[in-house]
């Protein structure tokens, strides 16, 4: 099936709105690579002694859950550059726009990842806000 304009580097191809697909507003419909794939479970605002940050504050839990993806990407190697999916729990859509705010300040808008977000009735600790898990591809070695 062909698209148009498909935005390819190295290993991934992105494309924001494939034929007959209503394009997507901050996000690619379809990414696909080849090279090494890579898993990191959902983060949450912890920081390094698993103390919650921004309690009551979606928009300094996203930066905390960004830079927790942005640790565990570089532990496999990779970067947010090489994110195919991004899955986003939160406990009330309001807070959307943080998320997303946060997501900018790392990923460039001609790299968006296929993106999914669900509101969810709770998180596994009521202080929690938000929780975002991500798929990547790395080149391969």
């Amino acid at each position: 099936m062909t698209s148009p304009s498909p935005y390819a580097d190295d290993h991934l191809t992105r494309i924001a709105a494939p034929e007959g697909v209503s394009p997507g507003t901050g996000y690619s419909h379809v990414v696909w690579g080849t090279g090494r794939f890579v898993a990191v479970s959902g983060q949450c605002a912890f920081d390094e002694k698993g103390e919650v940050v921004g309690e009551g504050d979606p928009a300094a839990q996203a930066r905390q859950v960004f830079e927790n993806l942005r640790r565990c990407l570089a532990a496999a190697g990779a970067g947010f550059e090489d994110v195919v999916k991004l899955t986003y729990f939160v406990t009330d859509v309001a807070h959307l726009p943080a998320v997303r705010a946060a997501r900018d300040e790392v990923i460039a808008p001609d790299r968006l990842p296929a993106s999914s977000a669900v509101q969810v009735a709770a998180l596994f600790r009521p202080e929690l806000l938000l929780e975002v898990e991500a798929f990547a591809v790395l080149p391969p070695r």
